[in-house]
């Protein structure tokens, strides 16, 4: 495949490195001194668009890949609350985008075992749950758009959920669950997902080693995506 890539910066170059040990091509990439490249011209010759940029600029760069009509797959994170009108548009103009808030094969068995336990926690209320995340301190959201989609696989699956919060910031009620973020060091990010009772602890906890697995999964998810329509999660690109 010829692939372009949308920001160019660590998981940008970790990506331009797995596609080509998998025999693929980078034909373009776009980064902040090129920006201008960033139009529907440019990338019609490119057969699928991989786009790790920032919260302000995600909607408008995977809005320029539909203007083109070439295949999207996008892991940025902290915008999640803009997704819902790109998820139309590629319904309605019969797009083909895949979107995760981590590519990552591991997380994304994390957030199915995730949602399953808040089905068998919900009928056992002695449990309240808690989440923490630690990421490097360059990261720019918090919580991650990790923690934000397993929060709301709880959310989805345990009645007593309905709603999140940072800890630090105004607690809503009972009903929210409380994410306790930590930016330290170069933690590449650990999640932990917590069911705690008087008489003992259920962890679930997944920490990266390093970029790869998101490189990895970033690409598989662009090989999936290839002669496919519609809209696409990792879980359904992994078969979760």
């Amino acid at each position: 495949m010829n692939i372009a890539v949308i920001g160019y910066g660590k998981m940008g170059k970790m990506i331009e490195q797995t596609a080509v040990q998998r025999g693929h091509r980078i034909g373009l990439i776009i980064d902040l001194d090129n920006a201008s490249d960033m139009v529907p011209e440019k990338l019609k010759s490119q057969d699928v668009a991989i786009e790790f940029t920032t919260p302000a600029t995600a909607e408008k760069n995977i809005s320029v890949c539909f203007d083109a009509n070439i295949p999207v797959v996008s892991g940025t994170t902290g915008w999640h609350n803009r997704l819902e009108p790109i998820k139309q548009r590629c319904l309605e103009e019969n797009q083909s985008f895949v979107y995760a808030s981590n590519f990552s094969p591991g997380v994304n068995i994390l957030f199915a075992l995730n949602s399953r336990l808040a089905e068998i926690m919900n009928n056992y209320p002695i449990f309240t749950v808690n989440m923490k995340e630690i990421h490097h301190t360059q990261k720019l959201d918090a919580p991650s758009g990790t923690a934000v989609t397993l929060a709301n696989g709880i959310i989805n699956n345990h009645d007593k959920y309905n709603n999140w919060h940072l800890t630090g910031k105004e607690q809503t009620g009972s009903d929210s669950i409380p994410i306790h973020a930590i930016r330290e060091g170069m933690v590449t990010g650990t999640h932990e997902i917590t069911y705690d009772s008087e008489f003992d602890s259920i962890i679930l906890r997944h920490a990266a080693k390093n970029r790869n697995g998101f490189a990895l999964g970033a690409l598989i998810a662009a090989e999936f995506i290839t002669g496919k329509k519609g809209f696409y999660t990792m879980q359904d690109v992994l078969g979760l």
